[in-house]
Formats: C-alpha cells, structure tokens, sequence
C-alpha cells in the first residue's frame, strides 16, 4: 500500500472541531482552543509527543480552503517545507500562494499530486472541507482522532456534510494521553479489504 492520505483533527467529544464564530482573529472559535491543550506536551516522549512527531514527518498537506485562510495562509509553510495543496472549488485570476502552497480544484488531482509530493511518506489532511471531500472521493485512508473530553455545545462539526452512505472505519490504535485520547482509524472503503 501506498502511504495513507491521513487527517489530523482535535475533536470534543460531541463532534465539533471549533467553537462557533470561528472567523479571523478567533480562528479556532469561542473556547475552540481548548481542543489543542493537549499540544502542551507536543514536545514530551509521551503518547501526545508521539503523535505530533508523526503528524510532522508526512510529507505533503492536503489543507481545505476555509482552513488555509483561517490559519493565515500558514505563511506558505507549514512544516519543512512539504508541499500544501489547498483543495478548493474556486480560484480568483491573480492569487499567488505564499510558499510553498498551491491551489488544486479537484479531488482526485488533490489526492494524487499530494501521494507524489510525499513520496514515502504519510499526507496529513487538515480541514472539515476537505476531509469530507476526500472521504467521499475514497481517497482518505487514515483518521487521527485527537478526542478531547469536553463538549463544546455548538461550532463547527467534522462530519456535517457527508450525505447518508455508511462509511465503516476500523480502529488501528488508542493512545490515552492528559486530556486527550488520541484515535487512529483505517477508513474501510467499499471494494477494499481490510
């Protein structure tokens, strides 16, 4: 197998993965950010170092656009260089991306210059858009489910649009960690084994 295409996402427990009126300058939402306290111990030899130290050894990112704008564009960076590729419906006449960043308007072509761009290596996925969008085209492999213990109420969902198929997922490991358990799933899709 090739390597995954495969989604990092901090999650509460009821599913959202910003608090509402995530917008520029609350990119993460009201109380959004209590998603990512478990970043505290990023650099630790712990489950959560673990886990970051994988999430920045892929090779491309597969980022949606409403995410990439959020995050300030990641200032054309956003680890080592790796190639982004901003999955999106649309491109105005003129935007240039800073760095190392590029629009692509097409799943499939998202999905297969990402595999290229990371060589041996894993594509991490950030966004709910794109995520979705990936899912739906049978090109996202592997979810990292960072489960966080707080129900936030409202926000923004993973999973808010992704029609009535059923998609069976199957869990690869658990890492408990402080505030957060950290799930990885293979996405099991149809005509695939398992």
């Amino acid at each position: 197998m090739t390597q995954p295409i495969r989604l990092y996402m901090s999650m509460s427990l009821d599913g959202f993965i910003a608090g509402p009126d995530d917008r520029p300058g609350q990119e993460l939402g009201r109380a959004g950010g209590r998603l990512f306290n478990w970043l505290d111990d990023r650099n630790s030899d712990g489950p959560s170092g673990q886990v970051y130290r994988e999430a920045l050894a892929t090779g491309a990112l597969i980022s949606g656009r409403r995410t990439f704008e959020l995050a300030g564009r990641r200032q054309g960076d956003h680890h080592d260089g790796v190639p982004i590729l901003v999955l999106t419906h649309r491109v105005e006449d003129g935007d240039v991306l800073p760095g190392h960043a590029r629009f692509v308007t097409d799943v499939e072509d998202c999905a297969r210059q990402a595999r290229e761009a990371a060589g041996d290596r894993p594509v991490m996925v950030h966004g709910a858009g794109a995520a979705q969008a990936l899912l739906r085209a049978g090109h996202l492999d592997e979810m990292e489910i960072h489960l966080v213990p707080v129900l936030l109420g409202s926000g923004r969902r993973l999973f808010d649009h992704l029609g009535a198929d059923h998609i069976e997922l199957a869990l690869l490991r658990r890492l408990e960690d402080r505030d957060v358990t950290h799930l990885r799933y293979r996405v099991r899709h149809s005509g695939k084994t398992a």
